[in-house]
């Protein structure tokens, strides 16, 4: 593993200082939609879990991933039910759609570009959850941003190291390159909506 994570330690561009300040003085919204954002990570997990169920390590990595990131879905939901929050619907931003919709349609690009979204929104999300953990005024809240880093850092390195299992690395770095471009660009303008991708 430790081969790879030079390549895959590195956005494209940082997030910036208007997202921290619109998610602090937001902090309910962005508690709630990390709720959804956990619940949809297990999700994508296992939907490539189904999708793909005679690849052996995948099944085995992300069955993992899928069981961590619905724990985090549980303990979001404990901080939501301590401050009073209640789970409800939110619109979602344009970034995870707009990853998606690079997602190739055709086997066996459509598998390497779904891990390398996958990786890419790990790692924003363990960037994002950095920058809450420094600057959130609530010092408990921050320590429980705190305490999600290592998962989401391992998490990314996890899609990463499946996309260097399955494909060339030439292939992996080239494709990583071109979509962590295109991660960055949907981040480059703030959404109006706090959200933990936005």
């Amino acid at each position: 593993m430790s081969s790879i994570l030079p390549i895959i330690n590195t956005l494209k561009q940082p997030s910036s200082w208007k997202w921290v300040e619109q998610a602090i003085a937001h902090l309910d919204i962005i508690l709630l939609d990390h709720s959804h954002c956990e619940r949809k990570a297990a999700g994508v997990a296992l939907n490539l879990m189904f999708r793909y169920p005679s690849s052996t390590q995948l099944v085995r990595q992300l069955t993992a991933i899928a069981r961590e990131e619905l724990e985090h879905f549980e303990l979001v939901n404990q901080w939501l039910e301590r401050r009073g929050i209640p789970l409800a619907p939110l619109a979602a931003p344009p970034y995870g759609a707009g990853l998606t919709a690079l997602i190739r349609k055709n086997e066996p690009e459509r598998l390497l570009d779904s891990l390398l979204v996958s990786g890419l929104i790990e790692a924003r999300s363990h960037e994002r959850l950095g920058l809450l953990a420094t600057h959130c005024p609530d010092r408990e809240l921050a320590e429980f941003y705190r305490s999600l880093m290592a998962s989401e850092a391992r998490h990314y390195g996890i899609y990463w190291v499946l996309a260097d299992t399955y494909f060339d690395r030439d292939v992996v770095k080239q494709r990583l390159e071109e979509l962590a471009i295109q991660e960055s660009e949907l981040l480059a303008t703030l959404h109006p909506e706090p959200r933990i991708h936005s």
